[in-house]
C-alpha cells in the first residue's frame, strides 16, 4: 500500500471515530435535556395542582363551590310564593330571578341538606334579596316570615264583634285580612280600603258567582254585602296585590269550595236557591253544636215549608254591635235585613262564614218533624221539639241552667 493510501486511512478511520465520538456526545446532550424536559413539567403539573387546590380552599370557604351569596350585604324585603305542590326546581329558579339566592344550584344543594326542609308550608314569605342559600332555607322553614296567611275561623263575620259585659272583641274578616297583609310594622293593608273594595267594587271583578249577584248587589254599596262567599281556613294572600284583588281570590277560591260540595244541585233538592243554602248554612253555624247540623237544617226547611217565622236569635244579633245568645225584647222587635223575628222566611244575607260542614248538613237534612229547638245546659246539648209545649219546657230547662240569661 502507497504511503498516501496508508494517510488517507488514517484519516478516514480518525474521522469515523470523531463521529461516533460525536453521536456519543450529542446522544448524552439529549437525554439530559429530555431530562429537564420531564422536571419542568412535573413542577409545572404542582404548582398547578396547588393552585387549583387553593381555589377550590378559598370558594369552599366563602360557602362551597356553587356560585352563592355571602350573606354580608342582604338588599331589600322582597315577598315570595311557595305554591302549594310547587317542585324545588321551580322554587329554586322564582328565588333567583327574584334576587334573593344568586343560583338555583347553591339553593337546591342547601335545601337538600337541611332536613326540615320537606317541612315547608304553602304560602308568600318575606325574604331579603341577596342571601346565603342555606339561611334562605331557613328563613323559608320559619313561620314568623310568613306574611298574607289569613286564618278565618267558622262563623266569622266581616265585621268586628263585641261580647257583652266583656272586652272580648272577635275580629271580622276585614281586620283579619289586613294584619295579615303586614308586610313591615304599619305597612298593612287597612281595613278601610278593605272595606271600600268589598262595597264598591264590580261583582263580577270580586268573583261573585252568576247565583248570588243579584241579592249581593241588592245590598247597595254596604261592605259586609260579601258575607257567607268566604269559607272559613287558612287562605294565602299576596300583600303586593290590590284590596280589590285580594277579596277576589278568596271568594273565587270558597265560591268553588262550596260547588264541588254539589251546591248547585243540592239546592234545588231542597228546594232553595244556592245562594239561600249558604244563608241557611249561615243559620247552621250559629245556632246548631257539632252534631247537630243536620237537624237543625230540618228544622229550617219544615219552618219555611210551614210557613212560619225561623225566629233565630242569631239573626237579630248579626245586626247589633254588641252580642250575646239571649236578646231582649226591644231587640227582636227591630226590623233589620236579617232578623227573623220581624220578617218572614230566610235573612236577605248569610250572617257568617259556614263552614263546609254546615253546607253539607243543609244539603242532607235529618228526617224528622221538629219545628223548635233550644240549647238547655252551657255544655251545648240541644232539644229538638214538634210541639210549642215541648218547647217551652225546654226552654224552662235552659233558663233554670242560666243559658238564657242576659247580661246587658
Amino acid at each position: 500500500m502507497s504511503k498516501d493510501a496508508q494517510t488517507a486511512r488514517r484519516t478516514d478511520s480518525g474521522g469515523a471515530d470523531r463521529d461516533r465520538a460525536g453521536a456519543r456526545s450529542g446522544g448524552t446532550k439529549s437525554r439530559v435535556r429530555h431530562r429537564q424536559t420531564a422536571v419542568a413539567i412535573n413542577v409545572t403539573s404542582v404548582l398547578l395542582c396547588v393552585l387549583v387546590l387553593g381555589v377550590i380552599g378559598l370558594v369552599w370557604n366563602r360557602g362551597g363551590i356553587v356560585d352563592d351569596y355571602d350573606g354580608k350585604a342582604e338588599g331589600p324585603l322582597t315577598i315570595v310564593e311557595v305554591s302549594e305542590g310547587t317542585s324545588l326546581t321551580d322554587l329554586s329558579n322564582q328565588l333567583v330571578e327574584s334576587g334573593v339566592v344568586k343560583s338555583s344550584r347553591a339553593f337546591i344543594q342547601a335545601a337538600n341538606e337541611n332536613s326540615h326542609s320537606s317541612e315547608l308550608q304553602p304560602g308568600f314569605y318575606r325574604l331579603h334579596q341577596r342571601m346565603k342559600a342555606d339561611e334562605t332555607v331557613e328563613a323559608l322553614l320559619d313561620v314568623e316570615n310568613q306574611v298574607g296567611t289569613v286564618g278565618i275561623p267558622t262563623g266569622a263575620r266581616f265585621a268586628d264583634t263585641r261580647i257583652v259585659s266583656s272586652s272580648d272583641v272577635r275580629k271580622g274578616i276585614f281586620s283579619l285580612i289586613s294584619e295579615a297583609t303586614c308586610v313591615e310594622d304599619n305597612d298593612c293593608v287597612s281595613k278601610a280600603d278593605l272595606e271600600r273594595a268589598a262595597g264598591e267594587a264590580d261583582l263580577a271583578a270580586l268573583g261573585v258567582p252568576e247565583w248570588a249577584r243579584d241579592a249581593v248587589a241588592a245590598r247597595g254599596n254596604d261592605p259586609r254585602r260579601l258575607e257567607g262567599l268566604i269559607t272559613p281556613g287558612i287562605h294565602h294572600l299576596d300583600p303586593q296585590q290590590t284590596p280589590e284583588q285580594m277579596l277576589a281570590k278568596l271568594v273565587k277560591e270558597s265560591v268553588k269550595n262550596y260547588e264541588d260540595t254539589g251546591l248547585m244541585a243540592s239546592a234545588d233538592m231542597v228546594g232553595l236557591t244556592p245562594y239561600e243554602l249558604i244563608t241557611a248554612a249561615s243559620l247552621i253555624q250559629m245556632e246548631a253544636p257539632d252534631g247537630d247540623f243536620d237537624k237543625v237544617a230540618r228544622v229550617i226547611l219544615n219552618r219555611l215549608d210551614e210557613p212560619m217565622q225561623l225566629q233565630f236569635d242569631s239573626t237579630v244579633n248579626y245586626d247589633l254591635p254588641d252580642q250575646e245568645i239571649a236578646t231582649t225584647d226591644e231587640d227582636r222587635a227591630r226590623e233589620t235585613a236579617w232578623n227573623t223575628y220581624a220578617k218572614e222566611g230566610l235573612p236577605e244575607t248569610p250572617i257568617a262564614s259556614p263552614s263546609i260542614e254546615a253546607i253539607r248538613a243543609m244539603e242532607n237534612p235529618a228526617d224528622g218533624t221538629w219545628l223548635y229547638f233550644v240549647t238547655v245546659d252551657k255544655e251545648g246539648n240541644t232539644v229538638f221539639s214538634t210541639t210549642f209545649e215541648e218547647h217551652e219546657a225546654a226552654i224552662d230547662e235552659s233558663r233554670n241552667n242560666g243559658v238564657l240569661d242576659s247580661n246587658r
